[in-house]
């Protein structure tokens, strides 16, 4: 006679299959909630009793939120590992750009800097039909000074950048660069990291990346480190378990790498989600409710300054060396980017560039008449939030701390794609053995959620629709989870119910 659901539900009893190194693989059992979940994770179990009613306790969570880490890691597992491949792919594009744009990159010192003007009209005549939109003077003795022009029939956030040498004023070559900075090589890594190349609508794939990377890597930890163990709790917590292969030592490799990656894969899901395009725009309005604004420059002049009778523009200009001058008297120092006048910006606006630790991004705005500074913004005075999201940005594309940025970032990069493919064989190694035709391993049991207390479980769902609403893309695939598992388990019910013996 087969139990029936009623009493299934009654017990809160819990249906796990062992892995295939036990010595009777693909067959079930029946177990506590400790215990299904120990056998998931092929870990050891204690003898604790069984739960009875609906409480609340940690041996009641546990299998829902195995469930939860199994699902999502079986289904978003394949955007993370798009993520984490692309991502080390990215990490050595400062390397590649050195090498591939070694003549447009680097100058040989000769001698002392032309002016800067002279290294500009050099760059105008080479680009006649852009406009000028930015000059990047040389920031060290071996680096080429940028001009960059707006061209038509580029793509939006692509410019075209001159590379000149400043000892000579040598138009070095052009280049058509991402938001003026990055070179096509870093640009094409990039795009395939963000969007896979598919515009807007492949910028979902990271995003659901980033918006569930956070989920697995807490629900994970959660999961390794408060298994039961009976001895050596924290070498086995730590330390990958050795042996012969298997699923035991699969799961140890999976968990235990996840425990040294986890601070940094945390990082990086917060700063991917910062600049997504849903999630991204939530966290702006929080950043802005919390900080409130940063400081802005202002870019207009005294009636003075203006052209009279017209107010349209100035009446001289002292020229982009003064400028640069009265910067550098101001204090700006590092990588400097000159913005000229334009139709919407009155002054000249030097900002300081320079975003290896410590940044700098101290603004200044310039009188092209005068040459005197107009107005200035300190970076000291930005909203620590505004700072925090800066450094987090500048970390996650591994500029902050320059070489031991990249090596760690492609040593998470390594871990999580190491992670994947072990999640993926623990699932394989779950599967039947003694089944007839292709079988894959069998998900924790279900109705988990039906054993935690009303009072536990309302303000649960509340605080999780919460953050599916701020962080769309990890709300409406938790709701096809739901409802996917809702029809799955309805049919399967029915269909035990038609194969039941009656008692």
């Amino acid at each position: 006679m087969t139990e029936s659901r009623a009493a299934r539900d009654a017990t809160g009893a819990t249906t796990a299959q062992p892995p295939p190194d036990t010595p009777e693989p693909g067959t079930a059992h029946t177990s506590t909630g400790v215990e299904a979940t120990a056998d998931a994770l092929g870990v050891e179990a204690t003898a604790d009793a069984p739960m009875s009613g609906p409480t609340l306790s940690w041996n009641a969570l546990r299998p829902l939120l195995l469930r939860l880490h199994f699902y999502a890691g079986v289904v978003m597992g394949p955007f993370l590992l798009v993520a984490a491949v692309t991502g080390l792919l990215y990490t050595a594009t400062p390397q590649i750009e050195a090498v591939v744009y070694r003549h447009e990159l680097h100058v040989s010192p000769d001698g002392d800097l032309d002016a800067l003007s002279a290294q500009v009209a050099a760059a105008r005549a080479a680009v006649p039909e852009g406009t000028l939109v930015s000059v990047t003077p040389a920031p060290g003795r071996t680096d080429s000074t940028r001009v960059v022009f707006e061209n038509p029939g580029l793509p939006d956030n692509y410019t075209q950048t001159a590379f000149v040498n400043p000892y000579t004023s040598e138009v070095l070559g052009q280049e058509r660069t991402f938001a003026g900075w990055w070179m096509p090589v870093r640009a094409w890594v990039d795009g395939l990291h963000r969007h896979l190349h598919l515009g807007e609508p492949g910028r979902v794939y990271s995003e659901i990346a980033a918006s569930w990377l956070w989920v697995e890597i807490l629900g994970g930890l959660a999961l390794w480190l408060t298994t039961p163990r009976a001895r050596n709790r924290i070498r086995r917590v730590l330390v990958p378990q050795g042996g012969p292969k298997g699923r035991k030592r699969t799961v140890s490799w999976h968990a235990v790498v996840g425990v040294w990656a986890s601070v940094g894969l945390l990082g990086l899901s917060v700063t991917g989600m910062t600049w997504s395009t849903y999630a991204g725009a939530s966290i702006g309005e929080i950043q802005s409710a919390l900080a409130g604004p940063s400081p802005a420059i202002s870019t207009t002049l005294p009636a003075a300054g203006k052209k009279s009778g017209t107010g349209s523009g100035p009446a001289a200009d002292v020229g982009v060396d003064a400028v640069v001058a009265a910067a550098h008297e101001a204090g700006l120092r590092g990588v400097m980017n000159v913005s000229p006048p334009t139709k919407d910006q009155a002054t000249y606006v030097v900002k300081e560039n320079t975003r290896s630790w410590p940044e700098r991004h101290d603004t200044v705005a310039v009188d092209p008449a005068t040459g005197k500074i107009t107005d200035r913004t300190y970076w000291a005075d930005y909203p620590f939030l505004a700072k925090l999201t800066s450094w987090g940005i500048d970390a996650h594309m591994g500029i902050l701390f320059g070489l031991v940025n990249q090596i760690v970032l492609a040593l998470l990069a390594i871990a999580l794609i190491g992670m994947l493919l072990w999640g993926y064989r623990m699932w394989w190694l779950r599967r039947p053995t003694r089944t007839g035709g292709f079988a894959l391993g069998r998900a924790p049991a279900r109705g988990a959620w039906r054993r935690l207390p009303g009072w536990f479980l309302a303000p649960a769902v509340l605080v999780t629709a919460v953050i599916g609403y701020y962080i769309p893309l990890f709300g409406l695939p938790l709701l096809c989870f739901i409802a996917v598992d809702l029809v799955v388990g309805s049919r399967q019910r029915r269909r035990a119910a038609r194969t039941e013996v009656p008692a």
